[in-house]
């Protein structure tokens, strides 16, 4: 039970830290952005607009889609302004988590797939200095 509350009251603290570290996305913060570059921002809106018109992928996919992607990029605001709009779109809670659990196998797909790296990295290592580490072997057994 002691867990539970522990928890509980860490995830208090953790929101109420969040509503601090991330400001309230409003109207006046949107307003903003456009007086002091109208341009930049309309055509920002202009693209987004286009880019989540129904096409050959229904919107739901999209959103679908933006909801994963902003879980990779670690966006909050696109976290929840992606997924009300799937949710309006008609995507099921199921759905939505699904998608996210697709973002994460990709993100961990690519820390896993990337250790090709660190392995070759090894090896170009290991192969440029294998004189110095038989040496140092020789040494230790003389």
């Amino acid at each position: 039970m002691r867990n539970t509350l522990v928890s509980s009251t860490y995830l208090e603290h953790s929101m109420s830290e969040h509503d601090h570290l991330y400001p309230q996305a409003t109207a006046a913060i949107a307003e903003q952005r456009s007086r002091l570059a109208p341009g930049p921002a309309e055509a920002f809106r202009a693209f987004s607009r286009s880019v989540f018109a129904e096409g050959e992928l229904p919107v739901v996919t999209k959103q679908l889609i933006a909801v994963a992607v902003a879980h990779v990029t670690q966006c909050p605001y696109c976290i929840r302004s992606h997924t009300k709009a799937a949710i309006r779109e008609g995507a099921t809670p199921a759905a939505i988590m699904e998608a996210i659990w697709v973002a994460a196998e990709m993100r961990a797909g690519g820390a896993y797939a990337h250790s090709a790296l660190a392995l070759d990295t090894i090896s170009e290592y290991q192969a440029e200095h294998a004189s110095e580490h038989e040496a140092a072997h020789v040494l230790k057994g003389a």
